[in-house]
């Protein structure tokens, strides 16, 4: 079962604000994507960046076989959502915008407005198979790309650079604590015996303090020590499965040609026990390839709305049920 999560950037149907511009690189994008859901062929796909559902229905019917979609009613301001694209039926547990109880709103501009909500909606399904019963939660965390006041993408000064910045941070720190409130509702306490996933951009790396939140209790990471030692932590932590992920593969964008990895897939303790010892973790195509040839992405998201495929690879997981 191969498990993984996509940014599939910018999917819109063509003649909106931020998709292709036209019918014939619409279908060049849609041909490149259903090329490498192809390849990967996924039991379960979360994706971000729908910004057409139907977009998202267009993509599942150039694929093999049936697929099954369902995304978050929850939008950005751009109209991005994320969903799941998935070869079993999906039930639908969250849909998730407002933080938590006890956490408080956060600044988001000069002016003061007051934020408390995430950017983008948190979406929870459950899919069952013969052998488990998964449930995944996918996200798409506030972006470190910024936008200043009046849609610009460069500042008037490092003054007002850093403080944007900071308000992007507040709020990428605000969801991930949502997104946490998210899983423990998943995980139940009983992540020792339940099939949990969050899988999603996070739009930081894996040792980010956004990051970590997402985990739980610390000391019992991948490649630590505390890993093979089990303790009452395990019931509730996850576990990102990054350094799975051979070292010179383990990046899902190029940033101003630097290589970060920024998707992620954190698993309960159920799961990850089953991809440690018979499943394997990656970038990219499944098939040993090198990874996808990612190109550089600048400060403007716009610039590549008529490029096929994603600005992202995928990041996935294989393990036996």
């Amino acid at each position: 079962m191969l498990l993984g999560t996509w940014n599939l950037e910018n999917l819109f149907r063509p003649g909106g604000p931020s998709g292709p511009t036209d019918k014939t690189a619409y279908e060049a994008k849609l041909a490149a994507l259903a090329e490498t859901v192809r390849a990967l062929d996924p039991s379960l796909l979360g994706v971000q960046e729908v910004g057409d559902p139907a977009a998202l229905a267009d993509l599942a019917a150039m694929l093999d076989g049936d697929w099954h979609t369902a995304v978050s009613q929850h939008a950005d301001d751009r109209g991005i959502r994320v969903g799941f694209l998935s070869r079993l039926d999906l039930e639908v547990l969250a849909d998730v915008e407002a933080f938590p109880p006890k956490l408080r709103p956060v600044q988001g501009d000069d002016a003061g407005r007051q934020v408390g909500t995430t950017g983008r909606g948190l979406f929870a399904v459950r899919v069952v198979s013969r052998a488990m019963t998964l449930d995944a939660a996918v996200c798409h965390l506030k972006s470190k790309l910024l936008t200043y006041p009046g849609g610009r993408f460069q500042p008037c000064d490092e003054g007002e650079r850093a403080r944007v910045g900071a308000y992007a941070l507040y709020r990428r720190t605000a969801e991930a604590a949502t997104l946490r409130a998210l899983a423990d509702q998943l995980l139940g306490g009983d992540g020792t015996s339940r099939d949990v996933a969050v899988l999603g951009d996070l739009n930081d790396e894996a040792a980010a303090a956004t990051t970590q939140i997402l985990l739980g209790p610390p000391g019992s990471e991948l490649g630590t020590p505390g890993y093979s030692r089990p303790d009452k932590g395990d019931a509730t932590r996850l576990w990102n499965v990054a350094p799975l992920i051979p070292p010179e593969r383990r990046f899902s964008r190029v940033n101003f040609g630097r290589r970060e990895l920024i998707d992620h897939v954190l698993l309960s303790h159920r799961l990850t026990a089953r991809v440690v010892a018979d499943g394997e973790a990656d970038t990219g195509l499944p098939d040993g390839t090198a990874v996808l040839d990612l190109p550089s992405v600048g400060a403007d998201p716009q610039e590549r709305r008529d490029a096929p495929g994603s600005d992202h690879a995928p990041v996935w997981i294989r393990f036996q049920p």
